[in-house]
């Protein structure tokens, strides 16, 4: 999304939480270790798979990518709101807001699908195991992990090339601790009807078109889970509950934010959500995988007594 201002002034006021110093220093020191921890345990995910042969699956694959997009998405927001909170300036520059707002969107749009991918492949290792390995061959991981990354690339990029730039006026405040693209347009003094209807059909691809593939995905799969044993059905809805607690926190908290109705009422509550999709999500997802899953487990478990 390309910015212009019209007024003298050629950056934005974050706004952030509160004007509380207090309060921000306790935010900082909050933020600090959530990203801290986001980090350590990402990072953790990555290098565990990488080095244990015995986790190169494709699920894992998977995993791995779903990591390194958190470590993005966090990254994209966190440092600057670490710098605003310990800051008298919370000021940013038009074209830093808008390669914020850039990779935010790819980001988030990037998170959906690969949700979307992970759920598929649980689909085919479960409904079809037979045909597992022919159709989930690394091949097609490669490629399919290709596509979701340049898809989410155009479907954001394409947009913001073609549309006008978005003009702003005074007051230049941001109700938000980060350019995220909802708050920065309603800063805008022209028509932006056009804008927002992009924006909302760029919502609506990367939320709802990768949940319909998930809800259908395990529609699929708790259909076949039902007909086999109950020892079987454990261990299969085990292999599947991470993901859908990653994905029940992750669209949820999109939907909300991207396809609610979009009022200047509704400005704290995007900001307050989005904090659940940026920031919580990523710092959860390396103890949600961890935790229900039994060989990343047992391979942190192997790793650290090891060391010790």
């Amino acid at each position: 999304m390309a910015l212009t201002n019209q007024t003298i002034d050629s950056d934005l006021i974050l706004l952030g939480f509160t004007d509380s110093r207090k309060i921000n220093f306790l935010l900082f020191f909050i933020f600090l270790i959530i990203y801290v921890v986001t980090m350590y345990g990402n990072s953790l995910i990555i290098c565990i798979i990488l080095i244990s042969r015995h986790l190169h699956l494709p699920m894992y694959f998977f995993l791995t990518n779903l990591s390194f997009i958190d470590l993005c998405n966090i990254s994209c927001a966190v440092p600057k709101l670490l710098m605003d909170l310990i800051s008298t300036q919370r000021t940013i520059s038009l074209i830093a807001c808008s390669v914020q707002v850039f990779f935010l969107l790819w980001i988030g749009a990037n998170e959906c699908m690969l949700l979307a991918l992970m759920a598929y492949d649980r689909y085919v290792a479960i409904c079809h195991p037979l045909h597992y390995a022919m159709v989930i061959r690394w091949s097609v991981c490669y490629w399919l992990t290709a596509f979701v990354w340049t898809f989410s690339f155009l479907i954001v990029f394409l947009p913001s090339i073609a549309m006008p730039p978005v003009t702003l006026c005074y007051p230049n405040k941001v109700n938000h601790f980060m350019c995220e693209v909802l708050s920065v347009t309603k800063l805008a003094c022209g028509d932006i009807h056009d804008n927002m209807i992009v924006t909302f059909f760029f919502s609506f691809i990367s939320l709802s078109i990768p949940f319909v593939i998930i809800l259908v995905s395990y529609i699929c799969i708790i259909s076949s889970i039902w007909k086999i044993s109950s020892v079987g059905r454990s261990k299969a809805f085990s292999t599947c509950t991470s993901h859908i607690t990653v994905v029940a926190l992750y669209f949820g908290t999109g939907m909300v934010t991207y396809l609610g109705p979009s009022t200047d009422a509704s400005s704290d509550q995007e900001k307050y959500v989005s904090v659940f999709y940026v920031i919580i999500s990523p710092m959860l997802n390396p103890f949600i995988y961890s935790l229900n899953n039994r060989d990343v487990k047992r391979t942190i478990v192997k790793l650290f007594h090891i060391k010790m």
